[in-house]
């Protein structure tokens, strides 16, 4: 995510290299509005932007630190609409949610992703299948609450996207739903009989929350898009889609300020938990390489279990981390997110994370084969690896597809992640683990 912009802010910064250089910091802003266009971002945007960033700087003396502060002061003026941030409940149950946007936006995965972002928070959601004018959409909307476990209204006999919303609001009230999410039907582009039926279905739902999912790919054309739909609708948030895939980040800072509607969330993978609250604060210190912590802890807490983490803990600090324990936290890893989005909160990881962006780590080769050599185990061998001597080691590489090699592969990578777990478990820990950090960090990795 803003991998290009990041860069391009870092370089901008890095010209001014002495105190009151007017030569260095025109340099400095040349470099970024090249970059700012490059992203797509509108030109009056960046026009105002940096008129209000050379005047900053050179009211606090121009240098590195006056224009940092300038650029991100800015930036998350630019970026904070008027507005809520995250998700508001109603005070009276139902909240209903209705999700606009065009086809291929990914509506009907960010309405997903929307519904585990809230069963992660203890919320019982119900997802309502209202898009009839895409054949596969009630097919998809059905996979995907089978896969996060939640609740779908779908009645394919339906033939009116109103009928659908009404029936699904009354299910939602009778059976004492906390969240309703209505997946509205698209079109290739805005057009009358779109913006009939969705105003139609608003009439019914009287929804308290109206999110746009724009996909971030299409740049300008879905800072238009979303001026439109919030013109005719009054759009309470936008949600930005395919942020993952979009290396520019432009269209973030066009529709803050453009279409004058709160970024609410941002999808950052195709995975149901990559979905971020969009907090300005914490996209500028991404965007300035700085991390953000605060999200990433805030993702593991809603995602892990507290009893299980401490459980764990206890049992590594002990030596006795095992198969069952490993298999445990791939699954709660799983619940964060991916690798990439979470490697990219992580203060100056964020270069490593555009490095792993053709990689899916939750569908590696590496992590099937482990699963696979742990469903070939005894329950009796998941618990206690000791017991793991060449002949168990051939049976479990026959019923995993394996050979010998690569078992005994996999079993040094686990014997080599449980005493570093160990390690890092114990009173040194964190200071071993700030020093692996900076390894990283320096393009050397610990081995």
């Amino acid at each position: 995510m803003f991998e290009s912009l990041s860069n391009s802010f870092q370089s901008a910064i890095g010209k001014l290299r002495t105190r009151d250089d007017e030569k260095a910091l025109k340099r400095a802003l040349d470099e970024l509005k090249k970059s700012l266009l490059k992203a797509d971002v509108h030109h009056k945007v960046v026009k105002e932007l940096l008129n209000v960033v050379e005047r900053e700087t050179k009211l606090s003396g121009i240098g590195k630190d006056s224009f940092l502060r300038a650029l991100k002061k800015e930036l998350t003026q630019i970026l904070t609409a008027p507005g809520r941030q995250g998700f508001v409940y109603s005070s009276r149950p139902p909240t209903v949610v209705m999700m606009a946007g065009l086809q291929g936006s990914g509506k009907t995965t960010t309405s997903g992703k929307l519904a585990n972002y809230l069963k992660l928070r203890k919320k019982r959601v119900l997802l309502a299948a209202a898009d009839l004018q895409r054949l596969a959409a009630v097919e998809q909307l059905r996979q995907i609450a089978s896969q996060i476990e939640v609740d779908i209204f779908a009645d394919e006999s339906i033939k009116d996207p109103v009928k659908v919303a009404k029936e699904a609001l009354r299910k939602a009230q009778d059976g004492n739903y906390d969240v309703l999410i209505v997946d509205t039907a698209g079109r290739l582009a805005i057009d009358e009989e779109l913006m009939s039926e969705i105003k139609r279905v608003r009439e019914v739902l009287e929804p308290d929350e109206i999110f746009y999912v724009a996909d971030s790919l299409t740049g300008q054309d879905a800072v238009r898009s979303a001026a439109t739909f919030n013109e005719k609708l009054g759009l309470t948030g936008v949600i930005l889609s395919k942020y993952d895939g979009d290396s520019k980040g432009g269209v973030a800072l066009g529709i803050a300020k453009q279409v004058g509607v709160p970024l609410r969330f941002i999808g950052l993978g195709e995975k149901m938990p990559d979905l971020e609250v969009f907090i300005p604060e914490r996209i500028v210190g991404r965007l300035m390489g700085a991390g953000d912590i605060e999200s990433l802890a805030e993702k593991a807490s809603a995602a892990i279990d507290e009893k299980e983490a401490k459980r764990v803990a206890k049992k590594i600090r002990k030596g006795q981390f095992n198969f069952n324990d490993f298999l445990e936290q791939l699954e709660q890893m799983k619940k964060i997110g991916s690798l990439k989005s979470i490697i990219g909160m992580i203060p100056g990881m964020g270069k490593m994370a555009s490095a792993l962006k053709d990689m899916d780590f939750d569908n590696s080769d590496e992590i099937k084969k482990i699963k696979a050599l742990i469903s070939s185990m005894t329950p009796k061998e998941r618990e206690n690896p000791d017991l793991l001597n060449n002949s168990r080691k051939r049976r479990i590489a026959k019923g995993a597809g394996l050979n010998q090699m690569e078992v005994n592969k996999v079993l040094k990578q686990f014997k080599n992640a449980a005493k570093m777990a160990k390690k890092f478990s114990g009173k040194r820990g964190m200071q071993d683990l700030q020093n692996m950090m900076s390894q990283m960090q320096g393009g050397g990795f610990p081995r």
